[in-house]
């Protein structure tokens, strides 16, 4: 059978079949979509430049802070652009490689993001358990290694994922019911057997995402024994303050990521949602958790428009 399957005429482009057939939704879409996109644009870009230039936020949080909008940035340029495309144009198509990229790219962003995350918890705890200690224990070396392995570990997960995924025939089902290509969105289109695929998909996300988020959730059981500890009230909730925006980002983050990885592919409407939620909707906000729930951040933001506004008076 996978024989017969295989002598078939392999297909060279998917068809994405996007958020809606309606070209006045599209429209409208299009239109919110942009926005979103170039919020996330100059949120991030605005998180850059204040965090590069202000020396009062050159410390381990606002470094890996920093790296996280850089990534917000690249994760959103994987998918919203092609989508803003295909929303504008009657051919929605993208090639096999095309498609395949993408997939990998959304790995290795996603899944950098997911370390970085991890990484950012372990400095909110080190910060809290030994405050006076914190700038020794994250040296610039320290956090230099972390974001590199953040980088490799995600990209070679990425990469295994992708190698494996290449050895997938696709024969005469194009439609991905779909904004843009998710690896499970592609095993309902394949002529050939998905199950080595699956499996590396399946140890990927318990190894690494899985993985990260119960180093994550140890390192806030850690956190919340120590600000018990804690016996003023104000440093409890100075304590709990630090934490709150980097909390609010893994929630977003996993909270529809990893649903979105747990579902089975249908196209269902839920599992679109999920898939804007971390793609989409997720870079462009945390520019706003972190800068409105944060006073160093906002004092940072008011002396680089205050030297704004004194260059062009």
């Amino acid at each position: 059978m996978l024989k017969a399957m295989r002598n078939h005429s392999v297909i060279s482009e998917f068809i994405l079949m996007g958020l809606s057939a309606d070209p006045q939704t599209q429209a409208l879409l299009f239109v919110l979509f942009l926005v979103i996109y170039l919020l996330t644009l100059m949120g991030n870009l605005m998180l850059l430049l204040v965090i590069g230039f202000d020396s009062h936020l050159h410390i381990p949080m606002y470094f890996f802070l920093r790296q996280l909008s850089f990534l917000d940035l690249c994760h959103s340029s994987v998918t919203v652009p092609k989508l803003l495309e295909n929303l504008l144009s009657e051919e929605k198509t993208v090639s096999v490689e095309g498609c395949l990229a993408q997939v990998f790219f959304l790995f290795a962003s996603g899944g950098t993001e997911s370390c970085l995350l991890t990484v950012m918890a372990y400095d909110r705890y080190v910060a809290i358990r030994s405050p006076l200690l914190y700038g020794q224990v994250m040296n610039r070396q320290l956090c230099m290694g972390l974001v590199w392995a953040s980088w490799g570990l995600a990209f070679l997960d990425a990469l295994i994922n992708i190698l494996v995924a290449l050895n997938l025939d696709f024969c005469e089902a194009q439609n991905i019911h779909h904004f843009c290509c998710e690896l499970p969105s592609l095993y309902p289109l394949s002529c050939s057997d998905v199950t080595a695929s699956f499996t590396a998909l399946l140890c990927s996300s318990i190894l690494h995402f899985f993985g990260n988020f119960l180093l994550i959730f140890f390192s806030y059981v850690r956190i919340l024994s120590t600000i018990l500890a804690i016996s003023s009230t104000t440093g409890r909730s100075k304590a709990f303050s630090t934490c709150s925006s980097h909390l609010t980002a893994v929630i977003f983050f996993y909270g529809s990521g990893l649903l979105r990885y747990l579902m089975p592919n249908s196209g269902s409407t839920r599992e679109l949602f999920f898939s804007l939620q971390y793609s989409v909707i997720t870079p462009m906000l945390n520019p706003l958790i972190y800068s409105l729930k944060n006073k160093e951040m906002k004092d940072a933001v008011k002396r680089m428009l205050r030297k704004c506004f004194w260059c062009f008076k």
